[in-house]
């Protein structure tokens, strides 16, 4: 065996944060150096066939590929095993895999040698997924591994994984009890199904780059509802410059609530449940109702990640109404060339139409072109009627985009819906809309009403309905049946992968509770399933219920799984499972 040789001391002190966050910066140096130069604004991407660039374009491909070679050996040499979760799922194709868990594996998840290791305190429920920052260094304090928490009473903390178990590293309040700024209640909203507060409710964001996290929070200022884009600093949880800035909008229209040709967003009626996302230095933000109390519209906002200047807005019902885009929680996705994609809810569709601007029940492709948002395809199903009338949403998932295969469909992403059909659709042709059938689809398979989203990992597709099961499907340019769990004693929503690259994958799902519980306290239930073969189940924590049983639940929990350690955000909790006798890792 060759001599390991040792690594250098300037790559030992540069962790996988700020290895991307140099990488990053240098990225938009060169860009602006050679925006600069030619008056225009350079954008690489990977092409096939004869390479044409311009001058300014080759320098910037030769300058990035130095620096790409360094962030692989920065990567490769400290964080390959690290995991970051830095969005809700993972990654912006919402694939809900980690693949650089070493720690957990089929053969150590079981009750004998796994189980709820404690729980933090926090101070209103998480519905928010945690995110996770490994090896963050801390000014003052060293580099330590962050779990980060964002509660309904508009708090978010970071936790030490491996620090005190009785307080947090630091707590951020954006209340202001002194000047009466407070959560919004359920009477507020009316409607019940977040309770007895609403403060933060979408996953944040992380940008590695700048160690800022994005948060929208809403809040009752004097009997004024507002929301707030928030950008805190993830070393102190402290506001950035210019930070936070109130979310209002407007667009030409005549549907719900227009007024004088004009349709505003209501920080009231307008309830963020979708997480948010990053992509290409711009924040996207989505709205929908609370219980469907209108007038309502699905919203779509992009702001700057740098100044938290707004720079577009869609509105998916102007001329109309509903349509929101809330997907149980999780997040609109994006693929590699920028291209966002959200599922909107029951409400007006009139997009097959010569100017028709109303897309509920539908799948959107997006594109920010100009300072605007448009609407570059969608895929709406021919029985749309049938779904408004019988509030089938088909947003009741999330995308999520699979990675690119050989074969007449190369992109291609999953859905479903309450109506209780799983999609296989062409990314690069939606279809748009047909009457009578649905012949853009590439595969539809009939399952029971579904939330949440399905999850990706070396060819198995992931999905949970309201048969209450988890299954398995190979995807091989069509869906194929591989497995079901047994059922679970309450429903579920996203499924989460862990596994060490393609081997040692395990399949945890977390059963909560129905949509019309939200008073009923229930334990949250922790599922583990060998992800080769999901008819194997691992481990449950009711197994050992007297040592692992979880805190009350809240609905559409999704566990993070990352460096040996599964969290769950609960009512007024954070739980922490992993090994029993496992050791926390030193402090770096």
């Amino acid at each position: 065996m060759p001599e390991r040789r040792p690594v250098p001391k300037i790559f030992s002190r540069i962790s996988h944060v700020d290895a991307i966050s140099l990488f990053e910066r240098e990225y938009e140096s060169i860009r602006r150096l050679e925006r600069n130069r030619s008056g225009k604004s350079i954008t690489m991407k990977m092409v096939s066939g004869p390479i044409k660039r311009s001058g300014g374009e080759l320098r910037l491909a030769g300058k990035l590929l130095s620096w790409s070679c360094l962030l692989f050996m920065l990567v490769g040499f400290r964080s390959a095993s690290r995991a970051q979760v830095l969005t809700s799922q993972y990654d912006n194709a919402r694939t809900g895999a980690d693949l650089h868990e070493t720690i957990l594996k089929p053969s150590n998840v079981n009750s004998r040698e796994f189980g709820k290791l404690f729980s933090w305190t926090v101070d209103g429920d998480v519905f928010a997924q945690p995110l996770y920052v490994p090896s963050l260094a801390i000014p003052g304090k060293g580099k330590r591994d962050l779990v980060f928490v964002a509660t309904e009473h508009d708090s978010v903390y970071a936790f030490d994984v491996n620090g005190r178990r009785d307080a947090p590293l630091w707590k951020a309040t954006l209340l202001d009890p002194q000047h009466r700024f407070t959560t919004l209640s359920e009477q507020d909203v009316s409607c019940p199904f977040i309770t007895p507060e609403v403060g933060i409710t979408p996953t944040p964001v992380i940008d590695a780059a700048s160690k800022t996290m994005y948060v929208l929070a809403r809040t009752n200022e004097n009997g004024v509802f507002v929301q707030k884009l928030h950008a805190l600093d993830i070393t102190s949880g402290k506001e950035r410059a210019g930070s936070p800035v109130v979310i209002s909008a407007t667009v030409r229209g005549t549907g719900d609530g227009a007024v004088n040709g004009t349709v505003s967003f209501d920080p009231l009626k307008e309830n963020p449940r979708a997480a948010l996302l990053l992509v290409r230095g711009e924040v996207y933000l989505t709205w929908a109702s609370s219980c469907d109390v209108g007038p309502y519209h699905g919203w779509v906002m992009a702001y700057d990640a740098r100044t938290l200047r707004q720079t577009a807005v869609l509105n998916t019902s102007p001329d109309g109404g509903d349509a929101g885009i809330w997907q149980s929680d999780t997040g609109p996705a994006a693929d590699d060339e920028g291209n966002i994609y959200v599922a909107t809810g029951n409400g007006s569709f009139n997009g097959a139409e010569a100017g028709g601007r109303n897309f509920g029940d539908s799948l959107l492709k997006l594109r920010l072109e100009g300072g605007q948002l448009v609407v570059r395809d969608y895929f709406t199903p021919f029985n749309q009627k049938v779904l408004e009338a019988r509030d089938w949403d088909l947003g009741s998932q999330g995308p999520v985009l699979l990675p690119a295969q050989a074969g007449a469909h190369p992109h291609l992403l999953v859905i479903a819906g309450k109506e209780g059909k799983l999609y296989l659709l062409d990314r690069d042709n939606l279809g748009k809309f047909h009457e009578r059938s649905d012949p853009q689809v590439v595969q539809a398979i009939k399952v029971k009403d579904a939330y949440g989203a399905a999850s990706y990992w070396h060819s198995h597709i992931y999905f949970t309905d309201r048969s209450d099961t988890t299954r398995d499907f190979i995807q091989g340019g069509q869906l194929t049946l591989n497995g079901v769990t047994n059922q679970m004693s309450s429903p579920a929503a996203t499924p989460i992968v862990s596994a060490d690259g393609t081997k040692n994958a395990v399949l945890w799902v977390v059963s909560t509770k129905e949509w019309n519980e939200s008073h009923m306290d229930r334990p949250s239930v922790l599922h583990a399933y060998d992800a080769n073969g999901i008819t194997h189940e691992l481990y449950n924590s009711e197994q050992m219920g007297g040592r692992d049983r979880a805190d009350v639940t809240v609905r559409f929990c999704i566990p993070t799984v990352a460096d040996g350690h599964v969290f769950i955000g609960t009512r007024g909790h954070l739980d922490v499972y992993g090994l029993l006798n496992q050791r926390p890792r030193s402090k770096r």
